[in-house]
């Protein structure tokens, strides 16, 4: 083994042991990586042939012979042709397939640049039974995008409202840090953002000014903008959304550029499906159509429908 393997490979089991990836997600994202580089050695730059092979080995099921992916990245750019007012996203997660790899959490904070104490979506593990017969069940949890959101009516500034495609979004401009949407939220599926960063470094410096990487050095993780809603937000030197309110907000900057959220696309076992529910034809409303499905605290009359379970 090489200096840089055995540096790839201490770094891989410090992650596991420090809790932030488990064994599976880890195995997942070696194994992509090496049918990655098959893919870009092979003659098949679409990938779609690796793709298969792929889900093959992962024991992915296909839809008429088709990744679940690929037929959920056609039926998003068909419902993007329509006005927003006419379509409705939805999310159905099937914790049947849920291995809780946690691959979609992690995906999901660097997408969004999240830094610490900031999580879109948890999973939830429990465990039942008695000595040796004993179960666990994986529940991943976004923001639910309730159809009577709690959090709504209680922002004093009305920095957060639902969207007429179905997506409860937050101003991080008008935010006020109050955080009475966090306390509202019965799911406490909103998190506020306190300035925290994985690097004391880059705090310090953060604290200085905006941070600038080193000549001829890439900017660090930490240092990058989020892109959410679709404008960049800076956090250097306290800049938004740092004490604002922060949540799932189903990737929208993603979604406007034709491309699924992050926590479907990472899924490594094709565990959560996202699409149109106006759509009949989409992959998402005939699952939700052909599957029993249950919502989480339904009594809290909140109406989260928009993630819906199959259990």
């Amino acid at each position: 083994m090489n200096n840089q393997e055995k540096s790839a490979d201490i770094s891989r089991r410090d992650f596991i042991k420090g809790g932030l990836l488990t064994a599976a997600t880890a195995a997942a994202f070696t194994g992509f990586v090496s049918w990655e580089r098959k893919r870009e050695s092979s003659g098949d730059p679409s990938g779609a042939e690796t793709v298969r092979e792929l889900n093959v080995l992962q024991g992915v099921e296909s839809v008429n012979g088709e990744d679940p992916l690929v037929v959920m990245q056609r039926d998003l750019v068909r419902a993007m042709r329509k006005p927003m007012e006419k379509r409705h996203w939805s999310m159905l997660i099937d914790t049947r397939k849920c291995v809780g790899c946690q691959a979609c959490s992690i995906a999901c904070v660097a997408e969004n640049k999240l830094p610490p104490g900031v999580v879109y979506r948890p999973l939830i593990t429990e465990n039942s039974g008695r000595f040796p017969h004993l179960d666990i069940h994986f529940t991943p949890r976004p923001c639910l995008q309730c159809e009577n959101p709690s959090c709504v009516p209680v922002c004093p500034v009305h920095a957060t409202w639902k969207r007429a495609d179905g997506v409860v979004v937050i101003d991080y401009d008008k935010c006020i840090g109050c955080r009475y949407c966090l306390t509202a939220c019965p799911y406490g599926a909103r998190t506020s953002d306190f300035d925290h960063y994985y690097n004391e470094n880059m705090a310090e410096g953060a604290a200085r000014g905006p941070n600038r990487p080193l000549q001829g050095d890439a900017p660090s993780w930490e240092e990058k903008p989020s892109l959410e809603y679709g404008k960049k937000w800076d956090r250097a030197n306290h800049g938004l959304p740092v004490g604002a309110a922060r949540k799932c907000h189903f990737c929208l900057h993603r979604l406007e550029n034709g491309a699924l959220p992050m926590c479907v696309s990472t899924c490594i076992g094709r565990a959560t499906y996202f699409g149109d529910d106006t759509d009949p034809d989409s992959l998402t409303a005939r699952l939700l159509r052909d599957n029993s499905t249950y919502t989480l605290l339904e009594h809290r009359g909140t109406e989260p429908t928009s993630v819906q379970y199959i259990k």
